[in-house]
């Protein structure tokens, strides 16, 4: 087992170079061993094809050793946890038609018909070997040679929930309506991804498939007959407290948010949440809400709000025009409150003490737009949504007629936001010293086309060595992928679990919330630190962090 950092705060164990099965029992037992033992300070765990990956959230800069010989230990000792016994899932298919439009077309391209095509494919029974790309999406082995067959040259747009595709040299099934590029033989009536049961997901890593062929009557009896789970666009009923929050003016994409639901990585489910997360624990302390209370994300242009209610507010990260910064004010019921003009910086942050009274979906109550799950019925806000206001634990700040406000430049020491520093990602010996001194001296430019799953970036491209080929691993709040194309993607909170692109390097944790408030077309270099300077600025950041906290109950009534 070979122990490599991913970022500061997580650390990847490779058991194998290949995706043989003595690999994938190796992945499971160590996962299911992980998952058992598991202490207050493991966020998640996530197994791939040869890899495991921990996150946590350890405060000391010693937190990397001690997770490193934590997890020495675990898989010394496995213990009956990681015995567990696989199932075998069996999923009915109904192939070709409108629901298997790429059918005739991979058959010819294995020279077989369509029915021989279908017999070869349901002849398999699959070995489930990770989850990830979308919620509950099973990466399936054990496709014979002949039903290989290269991925589309233009994905399509949408890809019906419960499609069957081949991709490559692998078969799976989409859970969730989304953009996909695998060829589509069939569909299933059954649903993957079911985020009102626990687990949340069909299939888990380790299990098998057996699919079995099904007639287009059969298909739509079933699909009756499948029990309804929770919709992640429908069911989701907002508690009642009396206080509300109108929207006049959604914004350009204004959010609800929390620090996200890193448990679920495993089954495929992002861990979201807000992307500059200093500035939303800052906002809750300063009202008093614990620091992972839901807010508003306001992303470049913010929204009009009309309160029903008096409330106390504060705005963070990206300032405000003509709103206080990092300073808690009170809102008057019946008044409107404009967060249009960002001034500077791309996500503002709104916290009301209370919090905003969503349910929770899967332990959060933030928005993941790509699943449509959790905030309000999984999107970002429209004109005419009202917004329910948590009941405020009764101490309202004293910030009337004072001038002290809280910076968040105070907590991570950099005034500079186009400079980001980095540590060498797992894959950083693949790119040659002369690739990493272009990287380290490029200016790069944040492109039109990032999101909360990622900032691409304009500027030099960037090569590997030649032969180099990585299975899917997992990856963190930061990590640098460089993709075929060599032009880095900075990755963000809706990261995909698990992704195929060499890790250069990775963002460290104080300076992911500089990089979640680039606008496109803003700057952006790297500095290279050490994984001890890391580690030792996260500690720092929380003892401040930690010093505000008590600074704040002087200022409460």
């Amino acid at each position: 087992m070979r122990i490599i950092p991913l970022g500061d705060s997580a650390i990847l164990a490779e058991l194998g170079s290949k995706a043989d099965d003595a690999t994938a029992r190796a992945v499971n037992r160590l996962t299911r061993a992980l998952v058992a033992a598991a202490m207050p300070e493991i966020i998640a765990v996530v197994p791939s094809y040869t890899t495991v990956v921990v996150h946590f959230e350890i405060r000391a800069a010693d937190g990397m050793d001690r997770m490193r010989v934590w997890l020495k230990s675990v898989a010394a000792k496995p213990g009956a946890a990681a015995r567990g016994i696989s199932r075998t899932v069996d999923i009915p298919v109904c192939y070709g038609g409108e629901y298997g439009p790429d059918l005739h077309d991979l058959a010819a391209h294995a020279g077989l018909t369509p029915a021989q095509a279908i017999a070869l494919h349901q002849r398999v029974v699959y070995d489930v070997r990770t989850i990830g790309f979308l919620p509950g999406f099973p990466y399936l082995a054990g496709l014979p040679v002949r039903l290989h067959c290269p991925r589309k040259k233009t994905p399509r747009i949408r890809v019906p929930a419960g499609s069957v595709g081949i991709g490559g040299s692998q078969t799976g099934v989409y859970p969730l309506q989304s953009p996909g590029g695998w060829n589509l033989i069939g569909r299933t009536p059954l649903r993957l991804f079911r985020p009102g049961e626990d687990p949340p997901v069909l299939l888990q890593s380790g299990d098998r498939v057996r699919f079995s062929p099904i007639t287009p009557e059969e298909f739509t009896a079933l699909s009756r007959k499948e029990v309804r789970t929770m919709d992640p666009g429908e069911s989701q009923v907002l508690r009642d407290t009396g206080r509300r929050v109108s929207v006049e003016v959604p914004g350009l994409q204004t959010t609800i948010q929390d620090l996200g639901r890193p448990g679920w990585q495993r089954h495929g489910i992002s861990s979201g949440g807000a992307m500059d997360r200093l500035a939303a624990r800052l906002a809750n302390l300063l009202v008093g809400n614990p620091e992972g209370a839901a807010l508003l994300e306001c992303t470049i242009h913010g929204p009009t709000l009309k309160f029903r209610n008096d409330a106390m507010a504060v705005v963070t990260g990206a300032r405000v025009s003509g709103v206080p910064y990092g300073r808690p004010f009170a809102v008057k019921g019946g008044t409107t409150l404009s967060l249009e003009t960002l001034e500077s910086g791309c996500r503002a942050y709104l916290a009301l003490a209370g919090g905003l009274a969503v349910p929770e979906v899967l332990g959060s109550r933030s928005t993941l737009l790509q699943s449509g799950l959790g905030g309000l019925v999984g999107r970002a806000l429209r004109a005419g949504d009202e917004l329910p206001i948590g009941v405020a634990g009764g101490a309202w700040p004293e910030s009337s007629g004072t001038s002290w406000f809280v910076d968040a430049a105070a907590f991570h020491g950099r005034m500079d936001g186009s400079v980001a520093r980095i540590v060498r990602g797992p894959q950083s010996a693949w790119f040659p010293e002369e690739v990493w001194s272009v990287f380290l001296s490029t200016a790069y430019r944040v492109s039109r086309d990032s999101d909360r799953m990622g900032l691409r970036l304009e500027g030099s491209a960037l090569g590997t060595s030649p032969g180099r080929n990585l299975l899917s691993e997992a990856m963190a709040a930061g990590s640098i992928q460089v993709p075929p194309d060599g032009l880095p993607i900075v990755l963000g909170a809706d990261r995909q679990t698990i992704g195929g692109y060499p890790k250069i390097a990775n963002v460290i944790s104080v300076d992911q919330a500089l990089i979640a408030q680039l606008r496109p077309g803003d700057p952006l270099r790297f500095e290279l630190v050490t994984l001890a300077e890391a580690r030792r600025l996260k500690e720092a950041q929380e003892d401040e962090l930690a010093r505000l906290r008590v600074g704040l109950r002087g200022k409460f009534r």
